[in-house]
């Protein structure tokens, strides 16, 4: 499972995640992201291109090494400062109120602990500093949950424990006062995946 987790895995990754129909997402999503910011679930840095100059440094989490060593080439074309830690999102080794921004895009579903790293997010943040956030997960439409809860057994085997069905909002609402949401299916995507929550939230 190493091999297929750190080797294979991360190709699949770059090549489904490089879409333009979700690149459009991204891009919307980073739009507003200023000053120090900290990016959880860098994976193969598909986020990269789409920071705006308001950006001062970039500092990067995620656990595989695999992911990080496929971002290097776009680490090493962006003109932003970049900063990467292999490691977990549940025990940031930051101080408190270290960051302007943080950034998750299709990562808490797959995070163990999610409400630890969550309450980590929280705590790195500056005061009224801000959370950003695009993640698939639990469809309002009981029938697609149905299949969600069903599915996510398997997908947390071929998405090294990626989950289907995580209530994403009132995960964020647990530690966060949202701002911004959108929950919607992104076109032309199966629903069980495709149900994505798009928003910003704030320390309070």
């Amino acid at each position: 499972m190493k091999f297929y987790s750190q080797v294979i895995l991360p190709k699949l990754i770059d090549i489904t995640m490089s879409d333009p129909r979700i690149s459009q997402y991204r891009e919307a999503v980073l739009s507003e992201v200023s000053g120090n910011v900290l990016e959880i679930g860098f994976g193969t840095g598909l986020n990269l291109p789409h920071y705006p100059e308001t950006v001062q440094k970039l500092t990067t989490v995620d656990p595989n090494p695999g992911m990080n060593q496929l971002a290097q080439n776009r680490i090493e074309s962006s003109d932003i400062e970049v900063e990467v830690r292999v490691i977990s999102g549940e025990n940031l080794p930051f101080p408190d109120e270290s960051f302007d921004s943080v950034v998750s895009t299709w990562t808490l579903c797959s995070i163990p602990q999610v409400e630890r790293a969550l309450a980590e997010i929280h705590r790195v943040l500056k005061s009224r500093g801000k959370f950003f956030f695009l993640e698939h997960g639990l469809s309002e439409e009981p029938k697609i949950q149905g299949w969600q809860n069903f599915l996510t057994p398997l997908q947390k085997i071929v998405g090294d424990g990626c989950h289907l069905n995580r209530p994403i909002q009132s995960l964020v609402e647990h530690q966060f006062q949202i701002l911004e949401l959108e929950r919607f299916y992104a076109p032309k995507i199966p629903k069980t995946v495709g149900y994505l929550y798009k928003g910003v939230a704030v320390k309070g």
